[in-house]
């Protein structure tokens, strides 16, 4: 027995060492995987590429079939009908076909899906199609905006001393794309020269307060004279936008995860001689012009943005005015993360939304909508809901009437 016992501890022995040498010789040939890319939400789509995929089989779409309970939501069919309203007129033509598109496909989807009550209708009559996002395979960064109210005054005064600009003349931008034409000066251009002087619009009480409007793009002021006036987006210099809170956070002065406007304003609050110098990094400046009550708070296609229900995106790679689909999560009024499987209207763009990998959720007005608007910041999907090409024709000859 003994020998017996002696020989396995043998050639236990001996393949314990043949093991342990492959385990050396293992870790001697190890390749170093690289590390996974750092996402790049900014990315823009290369040349040639496309910034929509079909679905081949929407059914596994988990989200589509909760977010479909939506469609009789009152305020997600007032956004629709504001897109359908936006499409009758002849001059949204020009901006299609985008994302190969139509305008008759982009517009019969939005008054077909009014139509639709039944889920197995809506996988008949629509495909879906994904944004590709920044990484080819979908993923998309949601952040969100809101409109914010302010004191404001139309004359300066030793209170009110930060302006808000009009649009200057000589500003010429493409009708399609809204992308400047022939270049315009920076941010640091015009502050020093002065050739803004003369087109003030209105005035605010601290640079931040005139900063944040450029950045949300549109506000309600509560005037000095008692009145209430609202402006909206009149357009851009046409260069990038920088965020304030990036900086920030690259320069370590926040960890990422703590930035938000409520921070981003303590911050300002507290070093106010430093907010000059971070503004100057965003050469992006935005230009501005008075809205009627009942037309604003409005996108980019002029027609009002609905809380919870209306998103920008990149309008020179996406169509807009269609109804789309998102699922991704925002955070609830403490700061807690709740899934968003949302029916949305494509009706808005951003100075930072410019790319397949960025989409912008519109919140509302006032404090609590700021509140959630500068917390949110997730990724997940985002689909567009489009009529089956063969269907386009029915539909079209329904809305005019053809059919009954």
């Amino acid at each position: 027995m003994r020998r017996i016992h002696g020989r396995i501890n043998s050639w236990a022995i001996a393949a314990c060492c043949l093991l342990t040498i492959g385990w050396i010789a293992g870790c001697q040939n190890k390749v170093e995987l690289p590390p996974a890319p750092e996402p790049d939400y900014a990315r823009p789509l290369a040349d040639g590429s496309v910034s929509l995929v079909r679905i081949s089989n929407p059914k596994r779409i988990a989200a589509l079939p909760q977010a479909f309970n939506q469609l009789g939501d009152p305020s997600y069919r007032k956004a629709l009908h504001r897109s359908l309203g936006w499409f009758k007129m002849k001059s949204t033509k020009q901006y299609f076909p985008t994302a190969q598109i139509s305008h008759p496909h982009a517009m019969t989807s939005v008054y077909a899906l009014l139509q639709i009550r039944k889920y197995e209708n809506l996988l008949k009559e629509f495909d879906l199609w994904q944004s590709v996002g920044w990484d080819n395979r979908g993923e998309v960064l949601f952040t969100a905006y809101y409109s914010p109210v302010f004191k404001a005054s139309s004359v300066r005064t030793a209170e009110y001393q930060y302006p808000l600009y009009k649009r200057p003349s000589d500003l010429k931008s493409d009708p399609n794309t809204g992308d400047v034409i022939g270049g315009y000066f920076t941010r640091t251009q015009l502050d020093r020269s002065g050739k803004l002087s003369g087109t003030e619009l209105v005035y605010l009480p601290t640079r931040l307060d005139a900063y944040i409007i450029e950045v949300n793009g549109s506000a309600k002021l509560e005037m000095t004279d008692g009145s209430i006036k609202y402006v909206g987006y009149a357009g851009n210099n046409g260069h990038d936008y920088t965020s304030i809170g990036k900086l920030l956070a690259e320069q370590g002065v926040m960890a990422e995860h703590e930035i938000n406007l409520g921070s981003i304003r303590n911050y300002f609050n507290m070093n106010p001689n430093q907010l000059d110098s971070y503004i100057s990094h965003n050469d992006r400046f935005v230009f501005f012009q008075w809205y009627e009550a009942g037309k604003w708070p409005a996108g980019s296609l002029g027609v009002n943005v609905t809380a919870y229900r209306s998103l920008a995106t990149d309008k020179s790679i996406f169509p807009r005015g269609c109804p789309m689909l998102i699922d991704t999560t925002i955070p609830d009024t403490f700061g807690n993360k709740q899934p968003f499987q949302q029916l949305m209207v494509d009706q808005d763009t951003g100075g930072a939304i410019r790319a397949a990998g960025r989409a912008d959720i519109y919140l509302g007005v006032g404090p609590a909508a700021e509140v959630i608007a500068g917390q949110q910041a997730a990724t997940g999907q985002m689909y567009y809901l489009l009529l089956k090409p063969e269907r386009v024709q029915y539909w079209y000859d329904h809305m005019n009437g053809q059919l009954k």
